[in-house]
């Protein structure tokens, strides 16, 4: 799986990712454990609440505030491929909220986009319990 292709933007916000490599590393891996042969190209953008609220009017539909929208543009069911939207600010919010690190908040969230794209749902109560376990799961994986 090529590393390279796991990008990371700032769109109308400044905010420096710490430890891509790692995070890229952690990311591979997970989309191996998830029985993926490849990965495509993966775009992180992190940006402001209003930019992701923007983004979920117009392609979604929704009015709300979010922490995270991913787009799936994997064009084969082996290959991970997609844009991955997060707010910046509805993780350091949720951080404070739950009382984790806005690190290991941000990770979370990443991670969430990627089991998205692997297939996994939140919709239902059953599929929220099964994507938090999974959370659960990569985040204790995580060696940095």
């Amino acid at each position: 799986m090529a590393i390279k292709d796991i990008l990371f933007f700032n769109e109308d916000i400044v905010y420096p990712v710490k430890d891509k490599q790692k995070l890229r590393h952690w990311i591979v891996n997970t989309i191996k454990g998830e029985g993926f042969r490849r990965v495509g190209e993966l775009n992180f953008i992190l940006c402001s609440d209003a930019y992701l609220l923007e983004i979920n009017k117009e392609y979604l539909q929704h009015d709300t505030y979010t922490d995270i929208v991913t787009f799936d543009s994997s064009e084969t069911d082996d290959v991970i491929a997609g844009d991955i939207f997060i707010s910046v600010e509805r993780t350091d919010e949720n951080a404070r909220k739950f009382g984790v690190s806005a690190r290991d908040e941000l990770h979370r969230v990443i991670i969430h986009g990627v089991l998205h794209l692997c297939g996994y749902h939140d919709k239902k109560k059953s599929d929220k319990i099964r994507m938090t376990e999974k959370e659960n799961e990569y985040l204790q994986r995580r060696s940095f």
